[in-house]
């Protein structure tokens, strides 16, 4: 019972601890950036905080996970709550808007990066921890660049969709901002709802999460490689 009880602790540890790291430091990126560039509301609110508590999302950070492994999803993802940027008071709102959005997924790649970077050190530290380490590291680069992968999605509010809007001209830019407030319907729909829909028919509709995986496996490959761990 005891030996069940910690395997489910240590497990549960090496996985929380990364999650926990990866949407702190991405939301806080997001809020110091905008910061940066004349913006600071995320910072009066005490959001460019690497407090995990300010920045958990209840349904993005619990429940999002726990219904795509009721979906037996490949890959396990969520996000935090959004830090809040007003845009217009970018000192330049579309390009800032584009910098702003990018450095969330950017800080999950330079993590990524510095965790593959660390596999170096696992050799160097005692035996009875490299195992727990060597697991959060692994953990800590593929959650990195699945987040990252998943956030560049061109749907908003994701910030592939917020990139997007800053690069499309005003014509298509205005009726495409008009999805946001159904990004994360249509989030739900074609990650869970449509895969499941596919199944009752023996077909497989699950191509976005397919892409999402392609995709990380191809990052995590080059990270890999960069840092000499291919």
């Amino acid at each position: 019972m005891d030996q069940s009880f910690n395997y489910i602790v240590l497990e549960i540890s090496v996985w929380l601890l990364p999650i926990l790291i990866a949407v702190t430091f991405h939301e806080a990126a997001h809020g110091f950036v905008a910061h940066l560039l004349g913006d600071d509301t995320a910072w009066r609110l005490g959001r460019v905080s690497f407090n995990p508590f300010k920045h958990i999302d209840p349904f993005g950070t619990i429940v999002l996970p726990a219904l795509l492994l009721l979906a037996r999803s490949p890959f396990l993802f969520g996000y935090a709550k959004p830090v809040p940027v007003n845009f217009r008071a970018l000192r330049h709102p579309r390009r800032d808007m584009i910098l702003v959005a990018a450095a969330g997924p950017a800080m999950n790649l330079v993590l990524a990066t510095l965790a593959a970077a660390a596999f170096h050190l696992v050799d160097y530290v005692p035996d009875v921890v490299a195992r727990f380490i060597a697991d959060n590291l692994q953990n800590a680069l593929i959650l990195n660049v699945v987040l990252a992968v998943f956030n560049l999605m061109p749907i908003p509010p994701l910030d592939g969709g917020r990139i997007l809007l800053g690069v499309l001209p005003n014509a298509l830019g205005k009726p495409f901002s008009r999805l946001e407030p159904y990004g994360l319907i249509l989030l739900i729909a074609l990650l869970i709802i449509l895969p499941l829909f596919g199944e009752q028919f023996g077909v497989d509709l699950n191509f976005i999460s397919q892409i999402i995986t392609r995709s990380s496996r191809a990052v995590i490959a080059v990270i890999l490689q960069l840092t000499a761990n291919g």
